[in-house]
């Protein structure tokens, strides 16, 4: 099967292909879909997000893994979702063979910290305790190489991510520069670490965000009244110039721009959803959905690392889901916005 960076879109029709079997992931491959079944439903969360109040959204998690007290403090909520997403982390890296596909995974948190890191250097806000300390780099380092301007103790992909969103930023003056500089090198990088590693379903997954980001970038800048083309990203299954045609297309039209993409439904409903409520809300969701329909696509494997990395995915988007819900339901947010954000992809 070629890599995914030779697949067009011409050669599938709802989602790219994720390679092929790998025998070694037997046993990890029947432990994950066993775990597959214990993971929360979509009914559930609707239930919590709807319940009368906090105390009663936590009283429906008593039986999950997520069990939280009626008196929990947001803190003691962050430090319990913290807690699941290192043990599944844990566990990930446990069943997976190729670590280098654990750490293709793990980069994710350098490339986190390191947009957070420029963030708080150019608008000169005090450091804080979010850095994630599950990476490659220790989190502590980023501020201190930042500060002095030497970044040749980084990775080279590191390197390249820090250089273009600090010469952007300078360049523009422009806080979304950080942002894109490190979206653009993290794309770059994920693409061909895929390809090195000759993973199909990596490639796939990273051609996916890419689109993913431009269908995003597009309505937010159509929605702006913008036309920074600058700000899409290459690599994708999607031509850029669709995304850019879009930026002047009306928009009662763009599901028909997109209609013969994978991603004609993300844009109908996010469109629909932003022009009777002025919101984003349902564009997310529906990004989402496309993902996790994607990792899901991962059943047609008998036994590789496919199933195990998109459990893992799916698990990570799971405790985003919980955090959601129960912060919200915490802070008195409206049942019904939550449940427009829940994806429909819980089972």
């Amino acid at each position: 099967m070629p890599l995914s960076e030779e697949i067009t879109l011409t050669d599938f029709y709802r989602y790219p292909p994720v390679g092929e079997d790998d025998w070694r992931y037997m046993y990890e491959t029947a432990k994950v879909r066993a775990l597959e079944t214990m993971m929360l439903s979509r009914g559930l969360l609707a239930d919590m997000a709807s319940a009368a109040d906090f105390a009663g959204a936590a009283e429906l998690s008593s039986s999950t893994e997520y069990a939280v007290a009626a008196d929990s403090t947001e803190s003691q909520i962050e430090q319990m979702l913290l807690k699941r997403r290192r043990a599944i982390r844990i566990l990930f890296a446990e069943l997976m063979h190729d670590e280098e596909l654990v750490r293709m995974l793990r980069v994710r948190e350098d490339f986190a910290n390191m947009r957070l890191a420029l963030r708080r250097l150019v608008t000169e806000k005090p450091l804080g305790l979010d850095y994630s300390d599950e990476g490659d780099v220790p989190a502590e380092e980023f501020e201190d190489v930042l500060r002095r301007e030497s970044y040749e103790h980084l990775p080279e992909h590191l390197q390249d991510a820090v250089e273009a969103a600090v010469l952007g930023y300078y360049e523009h003056k422009d806080i979304r520069w950080i942002d894109y500089g490190i979206d653009k090198m993290e794309f770059a990088w994920q693409i061909r670490r895929a390809a090195q590693l000759k993973s199909v379903f990596c490639a796939s997954r990273a051609r996916i965000l890419v689109d993913l980001y431009n269908v995003r970038t597009m309505l937010r800048l159509k929605a702006a009244e913008r036309d920074e083309t600058e700000f899409f990203c290459e690599g994708g299954f999607v031509d850029t110039d669709r995304f850019v045609q879009g930026l002047t297309t009306p928009y009662e039209s763009l599901g028909s721009l997109f209609f013969v993409t994978p991603y004609y439904e993300v844009v109908e409903e996010g469109v629909r959803y932003l022009l009777s409520e002025q919101s984003f809300l349902k564009l997310e969701q529906q990004c989402e959905d496309y993902l996790m329909g994607f990792l899901k696509s991962t059943s047609q494997i008998a036994a590789g690392p496919q199933p195990i990395v998109a459990y893992f995915l799916m698990k990570e988007a799971e405790i985003r889901a919980v955090r959601m819900v129960l912060i919200g339901k915490k802070n008195f947010l409206a049942a019904e916005l939550m449940l427009n954000r829940l994806g429909t992809w819980h089972s």
